[in-house]
């Protein structure tokens, strides 16, 4: 008869080899499975590292724990672990039956379950059945169940416990010291070269030198480096016929004139000669293109702030001078609008008028 098995409960077992089978059902993106046995005592740890039969350790040197091949059976793929009981040495508390994933985890196996044989009985009918339903689905290493000694017998116990430090992790657990090779993962990965050493930072480009000071006299003008003057404020300006040099040269009225300019003066300094006017009783003529007799520019008003920004401070008036108050009964002048003014003082040869009939006494 053969007992389903829930996660935690147990069953003894009347024979004394057993066959434990892990079964489940392959597929694409399902990990490949092993199953793996561990020796251990009453304190929960190997004796050695023998204790420990997996696929690349198949067979314990001492007893008659070994690991078997793969086998497909049907749809199904089975990893298996035989174990003779009677052989077992007294310190041996327990076999613990456990499953590894390699390259995934056990979310991603599907139709899990361990299956117990008597080993005498072939393929016969098994003794117990146990699915295994991991509790997150991160889990890489499983504890399937464990053959444990009560009482000088035998009994299985279904467990289930999940590890996500895959086989490495507990096999550690139990006290074996494992390769990283022989557990069968990849060796760790070779170390990342180190990043090529920075360029030193370039030195800051020199400043470039300042441009000499201009000469003190005006610059000499030419074809081949002519003198443009500044632009002027006021486009009128610019109409302004030009004036023959001092010392004579070419008259105003050359049309050459127009194209000789008189040198911008250097940077903070004033010119050390100015042009000078006409002669009296010459009418001044205009240059090649320039009209004669342009007014001045008319002053123009002080502009006004720009929106959003503050004007000019608003001056307020100054106070008037205090002023003595009438005496009373004498009449007061309306003052000036703004500003109080003193009652005028009364004449001194003011007399009243005579007074008529109704006001003499009789």
């Amino acid at each position: 008869m053969t007992h389903a098995m829930l996660k935690g409960s147990n069953v003894p077992v009347d024979t004394t080899a057993v066959r434990a089978v892990l079964r489940w059902t392959p597929g694409a993106g399902v990990p490949d499975v092993d199953a793996s046995a561990l020796l251990v005592g009453p304190d929960g740890r190997v004796r050695s590292d023998a204790d420990f039969v997996f696929y690349n350790q198949p067979r314990h040197p001492d007893c008659g724990v070994r690991h078997l091949a793969k086998t497909p059976v049907g749809e199904s793929l089975t990893d298996s672990l035989e174990a003779d009981l009677t052989t077992l040495d007294a310190s041996v508390d327990r076999v613990v039956l456990t499953a590894s994933a390699d390259g995934g985890t056990f979310a991603r196996v599907p139709d899990l379950r361990v299956l117990l044989y008597d080993a005498a009985g072939g393929d016969g009918e098994p003794l117990l059945v146990f699915d295994i339903a991991p509790d997150t689905g991160d889990e890489t290493a499983l504890i399937c169940g464990e053959l444990y000694r009560r009482a000088g017998n035998w009994k299985f116990r279904a467990l289930g416990q999940g590890y996500d430090s895959g086989l490495l992790g507990l096999a550690t657990e139990f006290g074996i010291s494992v390769d990283e090779d022989d557990e069968g993962h990849s060796p760790e990965p070779p170390t990342a070269p180190a990043p090529a050493p920075r360029p030193a930072t370039p030195p800051a480009t020199a400043p470039h030198p300042a441009a000499p000071p201009a000469p003190d006299g005006p610059a000499a003008t030419g074809e081949d480096s002519p003198v443009v003057p500044p632009p002027s404020a006021w486009p009128e300006e610019a109409a302004t016929p030009p004036v023959a040099a001092a010392g004579g040269g070419r008259p105003a009225s050359d049309p050459d004139a127009a194209t000789q300019h008189v040198p911008d003066p250097a940077p903070g300094r004033l010119p050390d000669s100015f042009p000078l006017a006409p002669p009296q009783g010459s009418p001044a003529t205009g240059g090649y293109g320039y009209p004669q007799h342009v007014p001045p520019p008319p002053a123009q008003p002080p502009a006004r702030p720009a929106y959003g920004y503050p004007g000019p401070p608003h001056q307020q008036p100054a106070p008037p001078p205090y002023q003595p108050q009438p005496a009373y009964g004498y009449p007061q002048q309306p003052p000036a609008y703004g500003y109080p003014q003193q009652p005028p003082a009364p004449e001194p040869s003011f007399v009243l008028p005579p007074q008529g009939p109704q006001f003499q006494r009789r």
